[in-house]
Parts: C-alpha cells; sequence; structure tokens
C-alpha cells in the first residue's frame, strides 16, 4: 500500500491566516474563497486539511483560544479573584485592541454575533463557549469564597456573569474604536466596586 502525499503546506500557518480572516469579517463574512484565498490552498485542499468551513472555524477558534485568547485561561490561576478578574479584564483590553487584531474585538465574543439562521450551529458553539468560560469564572469564585478571599455571602454566579459582561462589553467597544486607555478605565470602574 502506498502513501498518500504528503501536504506541501503547514497546516497550523495556514489556519493562523484562516484565523485572521474570521475575526476581521465573522463567520458568516468570510466566504470560502476569501479563506482559500488567504490561506493560498484550493478547496479541495481546504477540506482534507480542516473539514469544512464550521469545522475550519471551530480549529480557528480553538487557536484563537490558546494563542491570543489564553488570558482567560490564565486568568483561573491568579492567586486572588479580584486578580483572575483583573488578568480576565485587562487581558481582553489588550487583545481587543492590539495592533495584531485584524478587527478588533474578541473572535469568540464577535465571530458569529450578524448570523443567519444557516450558521445557527456557529452562534450556539460560540455561546456555549461563553457560558462554559463564564462557569469556570464562577467556580473559581466559589473557590475564592470557601477560602475566604471573597465574603461569605458573595454571589459567585452574579459576579462571574458581571465579569463576563464587562469582559463582552469591552470586545464591543474595541470593535467600535474605543482606545486602550479608554477600556482600562472601565476596568478600573469595574474592579472598583469589589466585594469586600
Amino acid at each position: 500500500m502506498t502513501a498518500g502525499r504528503p501536504r506541501e503546506f503547514d497546516i497550523d500557518e495556514r489556519l493562523d491566516r484562516a484565523l485572521r480572516v474570521f475575526w476581521r469579517q465573522g463567520y458568516e463574512g468570510a466566504a470560502l474563497s476569501d479563506l482559500t484565498r488567504a490561506m493560498g490552498i484550493s478547496r479541495p485542499s481546504l477540506y482534507a486539511a480542516y473539514g469544512n468551513k464550521e469545522a475550519l472555524f471551530d480549529k480557528a477558534i480553538d487557536r484563537y483560544l490558546d494563542a491570543y485568547a489564553r488570558h482567560v485561561r490564565e486568568a483561573l490561576d491568579e492567586p486572588t479573584a479580584r486578580a483572575a478578574a483583573e488578568r480576565l479584564l485587562r487581558g481582553a483590553v489588550e487583545v481587543t485592541t492590539s495592533r495584531d487584531n485584524p478587527g478588533r474585538g474578541c473572535l469568540v465574543v464577535q465571530g458569529a454575533l450578524a448570523t443567519g439562521e444557516q450558521a445557527g450551529v456557529v452562534r450556539d458553539k460560540l455561546a456555549a463557549r461563553r457560558r462554559a468560560g463564564e462557569a469556570d469564572l464562577c467556580a473559581r469564585f466559589e473557590r475564592a469564597r470557601a477560602e475566604g478571599d471573597l465574603p461569605a455571602d458573595t454571589d459567585a454566579a452574579g459576579l462571574a456573569r458581571y465579569v463576563a459582561m464587562v469582559s463582552y462589553g469591552v470586545s464591543v467597544q474595541a470593535s467600535g474604536g474605543a482606545t486602550t486607555d479608554d477600556l482600562h478605565r472601565v476596568v478600573d470602574v469595574a474592579l472598583s466596586s469589589w466585594p469586600k
């Protein structure tokens, strides 16, 4: 049995190119022709290496979370709940206003917000990822409450939702042109009401 012809391109590097198209144009706005042109590959090569457009988007989201938005995961390891919230929010400011960000804003927040019914599955997957992130933050705050780092009467779920909403708001404001300084001031205000 003979082995198939080896791929003539770096899968991860081409995935990064696709990620940038999705980040700039959103899921539905990114046509297959845009993706294949940016990736420098044919449609058959795209399908063979990544699957369909939805599968490529899923892989791009995973790559985004591992590379650009790793602060979300790293925030949970901060020594205090307040430090976790601050790391999450300041990281959101940095990612969404970075010059390396092709579309400004957060791919997970905005990647499939403006979609029709045919992209409902993608929109639902992103919403599930956001809910999972909020649940992880809630668990971190519950642990902080149990350890005495947060007051005993702290509503961990409400606090997690509040921090997540500020983070999502940062993304929306960044996509509208808010500056890094503007958004850091918003984070300062959000943290000034931290439970004591």
